[in-house]
């Protein structure tokens, strides 16, 4: 039967995707790039992160879960590396690429360099939805990265000598698709597509010229060459996450209007979006406008609006009757029927996150599951004060 996001909880809710990963995969992911432990010893502490991360996922009640992406080197490399240190890089990357983005605390993530053609990827996330699939008891989502965030591989202004651009995205995109299939022939009850580079695309930060070279239009455009190879029924399933950013709990882009992005976020024909929102400052005119671009058509799918009532960066817990609050405030302006709810941004998309914040990445681990279990409740009491 598939999966109905209405039936547990009146509006739907769901995941982003990533957990914070326990203090001893993380080392044992540097142990790893030190060559101290083999690729079957980390596989050993990942296999256990999984299991302990769907076990405590279950217990919330969640109605959908994820593996927490604890076998990935971060939400946006995993199709080309096994670790943030560049162990397992493809074998058409080097080092020294743009970075994806520069934190408000002043740290950056850089991004490998295509190097030479063809592109193509050395892992999918059904790889790693296999193996965690025979540990659940209820429906999981799969995360993938968005080809736009992929298309920062090609150097901003260089051409890659005998692979044009032009090449270089239709193989990007040919590998987007593969990735979303593979997901759903694994198992996969819904997928969502991480875009959290939309909003930093509009930045013009001059330590990071991609952010000021105006491609957010071109981001839109690759990811709907993508959803265009899928039907609309599929695309019902298929959603897209955007937030500003959450890494060793900082953001990227926070202070960009989020004008910026959502009319043109909105014309990506997929079924649903996960929208960070609790964290936030002045929500009313960002729902608003959530509400006057929020599409009944997008190609044949109505639009659903996942709202963000968790915010992860911040380890004070939200409580249910908050979830519902914000819920209830985001009905003012989005149609209810088309409201679902979501945490901001994953917990941790890069595997090693220290979350100072929060002390360590295991206090961060336990604050997560009590987070994600106020969601599930919020959600369940704003349904049913709104008569879903």
């Amino acid at each position: 039967m598939a999966y109905d996001p209405r039936t547990s909880t009146g509006i739907p809710t769901e995941p982003v995707g990533s957990l914070p990963r326990p203090s001893v995969l993380q080392q044992a992911y540097a142990r790893y790039d030190a060559g101290e432990i083999s690729k079957d010893e980390l596989a050993e502490q990942q296999e256990a992160a999984v299991r302990d991360s769907i076990e405590r996922f279950e217990a919330t009640g969640s109605p959908i879960i994820s593996d927490g992406e604890q076998r990935w080197s971060s939400f946006a490399t995993y199709p080309i590396t096994d670790t943030l240190a560049g162990t397992g890089l493809a074998p058409t990357l080097g080092p020294g690429g743009q970075f994806f983005a520069i934190f408000a605390d002043g740290h950056g993530r850089q991004l490998p360099k295509l190097e030479r053609g063809p592109f193509s990827y050395v892992n999918y996330a059904a790889e790693s939805l296999a193996k965690s699939l025979p540990h659940a008891h209820r429906p999981m989502k799969q995360a993938v990265i968005a080809p736009s965030m992929l298309a920062l591989l090609y150097p901003l202004r260089d051409p890659v000598d005998g692979y044009s651009r032009d090449d270089f995205e239709a193989a990007l995109v040919d590998e987007c698709e593969k990735d979303i299939r593979q997901a759903f022939a694994t198992g996969a009850a819904r997928v969502s597509v991480d875009f959290t580079e939309g909003r930093l695309a509009t930045r013009e930060d001059p330590r990071n010229p991609w952010t000021g070279a105006g491609l957010l239009p071109h981001f839109v455009e690759l990811i709907n060459r993508v959803m265009a190879r899928f039907t609309a029924d599929e695309r019902r399933s298929i959603g897209v996450h955007t937030c500003p950013g959450g890494d060793r709990d900082s953001v990227h882009s926070a202070d960009v209007p989020y004008g910026n992005l959502l009319p043109a976020m909105f014309g990506i024909n997929a079924g649903y979006f996960l929208i960070q929102m609790a964290s936030e400052r002045d929500k009313d005119p960002v729902l608003g406008l959530i509400g006057q671009n929020l599409r009944d058509d997008a190609d044949g799918v109505a639009q659903t609006a996942y709202i963000g009532v968790i915010n992860p960066q911040n380890p004070r817990v939200e409580s249910p009757q908050e979830v519902a609050e914000a819920l209830i405030r985001a009905a003012n302006h989005i149609p209810k029927e088309q409201l679902g709810s979501t945490d901001d941004c994953g917990f941790s998309p890069f595997s090693i996150d220290e979350k100072p914040n929060h002390g360590s990445p295991d206090y961060a681990r336990d604050v997560a599951f009590q987070k994600i279990q106020n969601r599930v409740e919020g959600t369940r009491l704003a349904a049913e004060k709104l008569g879903l």
